[in-house]
């Protein structure tokens, strides 16, 4: 049997995701690697969430025909998200898989995530999140990014989410 490729998507420091959750993203790597040698590839998201204004914003100044101004991010989004990929890189590297990783410019799951599953063969794709995507009208009826790359991907995708248990439920319903 050959290698298995493993796409980690990143949105937070994936040490810190590993010790909130009871070290399970790693623990599922670990247990993989049993089967075979692993290649991991890590796709971290920028998060442009702090230079984009809420949307009642943009239709009060619409209404009055003056835009605002986004705020400027108060750091470099783009080295924290370089930052988090290479600590990744590292961690995995230090547990045995060949490990390489690249940034994306956006945090849209469902813009970055299909097109780099297309044109890699994935055994698994591994979501660690910090947040809940999506609004809650969203979720509840799985029009969120994370419902529809399920859908796009059914269970190639293994989500270690810290905006609430469905990581956790995602994560045992695999290992099975």
């Amino acid at each position: 049997m050959g290698m298995r490729r493993y796409l980690i998507v990143l949105d937070m420091d994936f040490l810190a995701a590993d010790e909130e959750l009871g070290l399970e993203p790693i623990n599922y790597l670990v247990a993989e690697q049993e089967q075979g040698p692993c290649e991991a590839v890590v796709l971290s998201l920028t998060d442009t969430s702090e230079s984009k204004l809420p949307a009642t914003e943009m239709l009060l100044g619409a209404q009055m025909g003056v835009f605002p101004k986004a705020p400027r991010p108060k750091h470099d989004v783009g080295a924290d998200a370089e930052h988090r990929m290479n600590l990744t890189v590292r961690h995995l590297t230090t547990i045995g898989c060949e490990a390489s990783g690249f940034i994306s410019d956006s945090d849209d799951l469902v813009k970055t995530v299909p097109p780099e599953v297309r044109r890699h063969d994935y055994h698994a794709v591994l979501l660690v999140s910090s947040k809940r995507h999506g609004s809650p009208l969203a979720r509840l009826l799985h029009l969120d990014p994370v419902s529809r790359l399920r859908w796009r991907l059914g269970r190639r995708l293994v989500l270690f989410s810290l905006g609430g248990d469905q990581g956790l439920q995602s994560y045992r319903a695999a290992s099975r």
